[in-house]
């Protein structure tokens, strides 16, 4: 039972972080309509820039603050150069392949300049041996600052897009841009302020689960893209709280069918859950059908 219940904690705290992830990629897609597939690669380098700071003897705050901004930058240039030109075109698909694209290109500039070897990411909220005793379980430290972290970050963005007015702007571009334009919401700017609250809660997700790993490297960010991406779908993509419920979910059925079957089994089970939630409900568990302009 204990063995479970460590299973189950390891999954929430790891899902948290899918869940922050989901949510990055629901705020382009609000914005946009556009899934950034190039976002697993600015986690990885806000993890590897981090890593690199601090071993130059940086301390761990301006090392932080550097490697997220890097993260919003990037992002933003991803949306001037992989995603505007292609959205703009009515029904064309073309950013699938440029977000990708970008992508690749981010995770070889990472292998020129860093290596393709692992790079090591040192303790920075608590070392791997820190655990407390609840219930007769032992909970890691880290685990729990982690999941605090994450569910914090993504309920304080569902406040801030729920109750602010900026919040509403965003709501609003959604919903239909060029009504928000006519109705003097500045869309531009809505859309470059999502990427880059999209690329920080990246850089985010990166430095969180570099510190669980201990390790990164340039493919370090591939495979949390593509679950984060799974938890957002099955959860609602463009719904925060469904992004949590998802990314909570996604976690913990892993660490589960890890724990009692194999490791290697993790993620295949993510996309079982996937195809069988889509086949249930297409729209995600709290998604709701729309209905799109032609």
């Amino acid at each position: 039972m204990d063995f479970a219940l460590q299973l189950i904690f390891a999954g929430i705290s790891v899902g948290a972080v899918y869940a922050l992830i989901a949510v990055g990629l629901s705020l382009t897609f609000l914005a946009t309509r556009v899934i950034n597939f190039g976002q697993g690669s600015l986690l990885m380098l806000a993890a590897m820039v981090m890593a690199a700071l601090l071993a130059s003897g940086m301390g761990i705050v301006p090392a932080a603050l550097s490697a997220l901004g890097l993260a919003a930058i990037l992002m933003v240039g991803v949306e001037a150069v992989a995603v505007r030109p292609l959205a703009q075109r009515a029904g064309s698909m073309g950013w699938v392949v440029s977000t990708l694209g970008m992508g690749i290109l981010l995770q070889g500039f990472a292998a020129k300049f860093f290596g393709s070897q692992a790079v090591a990411f040192p303790s920075v909220l608590f070392s791997s041996e820190d655990f407390i005793t609840l219930l007769g379980v032992r909970l890691s430290l880290q685990y729990l600052a982690v999941l605090a972290l994450s569910v914090v970050l993504v309920l304080l963005l569902e406040l801030i897009l729920r109750r602010t007015q900026w919040g509403r702007a965003v709501r609003a571009v959604a919903h239909d841009p060029e009504l928000a334009s006519l109705m003097a919401v500045p869309v531009r700017r809505v859309v470059l302020v999502c990427f880059a609250l999209s690329g920080v809660l990246a850089g985010v997700a990166g430095l969180l689960v570099a510190q669980i790993t201990g390790t990164v490297d340039p493919a370090f960010g591939f495979n949390l893209m593509v679950l984060g991406f799974v938890a957002a779908v099955v959860g609602g993509i463009g719904n925060t709280f469904g992004a949590l419920v998802g990314g909570i979910a996604i976690g913990v059925i892993e660490k589960l069918v890890g724990g009692y079957i194999s490791t290697a089994a993790e993620h295949g089970i993510a996309f079982a859950v996937l195809m069988a939630i889509l086949a249930v409900r297409p729209q995600g568990l709290f998604g709701r059908s729309e209905l799109l302009k032609a």
